[in-house]
C-alpha cells in the first residue's frame, strides 16, 4: 500500500481520539432537541441514533440498515427504521444533525470552537479522511459524499464521522473473515470482556438467540461453557481487531507519521472534553479502552 508507514498501534490510538468526538452525536441534548423537532422520540436515543446514522445512506429501508448496520438484531432495526422509504427525510436530518453537533461542540468546547487549534485539526482530519478509500465501504461512501460544512468544528466531526464508519466497515469484513455472524461477534466480544452481556443486548437480540449464539461458539472452541473466552477465542478476536487496523491505515499513512501525530496531539483536550462531560457511557459496544 501507498504512503508513509504508521504504526497499527498509532492507527488504534487515532480511533480512540475520534470516536468520541463522534458518537457524542448520540447522547448530547442538543441533538436529542433536533430529533424532537423531526418527530423522533426522545424517551431513548435509538430513534435519533437511526435516524442520524441511516440519513447518508437516502431513504433506505431496514433491510439495508440491517445489513450495514451489522450487529442489530432485525427485530430492533425494524422497530426503529421503516421497512421500505420512510421516516425522516434523509436530507432534513442530515441538516439536523449538523445543527446539533454545532450546539453540542460549541456547548462542550467553548470559544475554542473558533480557535486556530481546532482549524487546524480539522484540516488534519479532513485530509486522512478524504484519504479513505471507500470501495466495499457503504457507510464510508455514504458519508464522503456529503459535501464539507464550512465551519472548522463540524468539519473535524464530519472527518470523525467519515473514518469511524470507514473503519466500522472494514471490521465488518474482519468479522465475515472470521466466520462471526452479528450475534456470535457481540458473542464474541463479551468473552473477552470488552463489555458486559447486558451491554451488548442492548442491540436487541433474545436470549434463545444469544444462548445459540454461544453454543456455536463452544463447539468451534471460542468460548468455553460460561460463555468466557478460550484461548483460540481470545486469539481469534485480537486477530480481527488486528485486520480491523490494517484496513483502516490507508488515511493515516496518507496523513504521515508526523501528521498523524499532530492530530493526536490537537485532539487529546478535545477527547478529555468529551468524556469529562458525562455524555458518553461509561461502557460501550466499540470496546473503547478495553481493545
Amino acid at each position: 500500500m501507498g504512503g508513509q508507514v504508521v504504526e497499527l498501534g498509532r492507527v488504534r490510538q487515532m480511533w480512540h481520539l475520534l470516536e468520541p468526538l463522534h458518537a457524542v452525536l448520540y447522547y448530547a441534548p442538543e441533538v436529542f432537541a433536533e430529533a424532537e423537532k423531526l418527530g423522533c422520540a426522545t424517551d431513548v436515543r435509538w430513534p435519533g441514533y437511526f435516524t442520524w446514522r441511516r440519513a447518508p445512506l437516502g431513504a433506505v429501508g431496514a433491510a439495508v440498515v440491517t445489513a450495514a448496520f451489522y450487529s442489530f438484531s432485525p427485530r430492533m432495526v425494524a422497530e426503529y427504521v421503516p421497512a421500505g422509504p420512510g421516516g425522516a427525510d434523509p436530507a432534513d436530518a442530515l441538516a439536523a444533525r449538523l445543527r446539533g453537533m454545532d450546539g453540542t461542540y460549541r456547548a462542550l468546547f467553548g470559544e475554542r470552537v473558533d480557535g486556530p487549534e481546532i482549524a487546524e485539526a480539522a484540516a488534519l482530519a479532513r485530509r486522512a479522511a478524504e484519504a479513505a478509500d471507500s470501495a466495499g465501504r457503504p457507510l464510508a461512501a455514504a458519508n464522503a459524499s456529503l459535501p464539507w460544512p464550512d465551519a472548522p468544528h463540524l468539519v473535524l466531526w464530519q472527518a470523525a464521522t467519515v473514518l469511524r464508519e470507514h473503519r466500522g466497515d472494514g471490521h465488518l469484513a474482519a468479522l465475515l473473515t472470521a466466520r462471526l455472524d452479528p450475534v456470535e461477534a457481540l458473542v464474541s466480544f463479551a468473552g473477552i470482556g470488552a463489555a458486559s452481556a447486558e451491554t451488548f443486548r442492548s442491540r436487541g437480540w433474545s436470549d434463545e438467540e444469544w444462548a445459540a449464539a454461544r453454543e456455536r461458539l463452544v463447539a468451534r472452541g471460542l468460548l468455553d461453557a460460561e460463555g468466557t473466552a478460550t484461548g483460540a477465542g481470545r486469539a481469534l478476536r485480537a486477530e480481527v481487531e488486528r485486520v480491523t487496523d490494517e484496513l483502516a491505515a490507508a488515511p493515516w499513512r496518507t496523513l504521515g507519521p508526523e501528521g498523524t501525530a499532530r492530530l493526536a496531539e490537537l485532539l487529546g483536550p478535545l477527547w478529555l472534553e468529551v468524556l469529562g462531560s458525562g455524555l458518553l457511557p461509561s461502557e460501550n459496544t466499540l470496546g473503547i479502552g478495553k481493545v
